[in-house]
């Protein structure tokens, strides 16, 4: 009786314990962690782009122009 009761009682554990270090669902808080990446990039663009007057909407040449200019920095 006692060793039927320690049996089921570490069967018990050890399936809790396999419970427990599962890795369901991590795919899904990895890809959660990219999108919010690649929003907070894209807030930071259009917050650089607003600082700009631009003329006409063009965004596009307002981008390549900051970015000429901070190579030219590095070199």
């Amino acid at each position: 009786m006692t060793y039927r009761l320690m049996g089921r009682a570490h069967a018990w554990l050890t399936g809790l314990r396999e419970v427990l270090a599962a890795q369901r669902g991590q795919g899904t808080v990895e890809y959660v962690a990219l999108i919010l990446l690649v929003a907070v990039v894209l807030a930071g663009v259009i917050a650089a782009t607003k600082k700009t007057q631009i003329g006409g909407g063009d965004i596009g040449k307002a981008i390549v122009d900051r970015l000429r200019d901070a190579i030219d920095k590095v070199q």
